[in-house]
């Protein structure tokens, strides 16, 4: 794969959607994936905080943990302050940024920032262009920062193995790892995000993991992904029982585990865990999921 900082094939990380935690909540949460044994750390972007000065902090706080953004909005941000922000993280950590980019959803950016949405794949592009020559002037971090794409279809993904360190794809499946792996080309990298609850009640579960996943049954981009999957579009709306089992891992730590390696075998250099709390979801950290799924049984 595209050598990226800190990372081994397979190697784990963990993804998380922060607003729910104040700012010394997440400190503490970024020093307890590190003390886990995590190699990589991936933070959310909506409508709360920038996403680099979160990076940042916990940069601070942490000595090991690569951070990464999961993703940063192309829409919002000017090609040139992209690279800004990204390689002033870097700088300051010793080069633990890896900086995921995506155009994240019409939902988002049109509808509640009234920006334009234009063409994804041809503004991404054209972002990556622009982006790749913007001056920098400051001390530079030790190494480039690393690219990756948010990417779901075959021809994102083919941006994304050509044009940067690889996909960080979100929301999916094995079946989608695969498909990733086979489009890509096995030298790409391929950063994979999987939602567990650590729970054996289904009910509990499927609750849970249903009021995560209908924000993103608005995006069409994600729709597209499953319907692609075999996913019917009555199953994703009526939030089914058999979608919510093929997006969250749910169970004991075998069963999620076994998810976690089926997306290894499919072809995943990176798989991060996004570690939903059994009742409030993205709300809270699923702490006890986090430790135990930690790298070699370090919780």
């Amino acid at each position: 794969m595209t050598n990226v900082r800190g990372m081994t094939s397979c190697d784990r990380g963990v993804w998380f959607a922060p607003e729910g935690l104040t700012g010394e909540e997440l400190l503490v949460f970024g020093r307890r994936v590190e003390e886990l044994g995590y190699s990589t750390l991936w933070l959310g972007e909506s409508f709360g905080r920038d996403p680099f000065a979160q990076l940042a902090a916990i940069g601070a706080a942490t000595s090991t943990l690569t951070l990464a953004s999961g993703i940063a909005n192309i829409y919002h941000r000017h090609p040139g302050v992209m690279l800004q922000g990204a390689n002033t993280v870097a700088e300051q950590t010793g080069g633990r940024m890896i900086l995921g980019l995506g155009v994240s959803s019409p939902v988002i950016v049109s509808k509640v920032r009234g920006l334009d949405y234009g063409k994804p794949l041809s503004f991404l592009r054209s972002y990556l262009d622009v982006m790749e020559e913007s001056r920098y002037v400051s001390v530079p971090p030790p190494e480039p920062v690393p690219v990756v794409l948010a990417a779901l279809g075959p021809r994102m993904l083919e941006l994304a193995a050509t044009r940067s360190a690889g996909a960080h794809p979100y929301n999916t499946t094995p079946e989608h790892t695969a498909m990733a792996r086979e489009t890509m080309g096995p030298d790409a990298g391929l950063f994979v995000e999987q939602k567990v609850i650590f729970t054996t009640d289904a009910t509990q579960a499927r609750e849970t993991g249903g009021k995560v996943l209908k924000f993103y049954t608005r995006a069409p981009g994600y729709r597209k992904a499953w319907l692609r999957m075999g996913i019917s579009e009555e199953d994703i709306d009526g939030l089914s029982d058999s979608f919510i089992d093929r997006i969250v891992a749910w169970g004991d730590v075998d069963q999620i585990e076994a998810r976690l390696a089926e997306h290894a075998e499919a072809g995943a250099n990176h798989v991060c865990i996004h570690p939903l709390h059994p009742e409030s979801g993205q709300g809270a950290v699923g702490y006890d999921a986090l430790a135990a799924l930690a790298p070699g049984g370090a919780g």
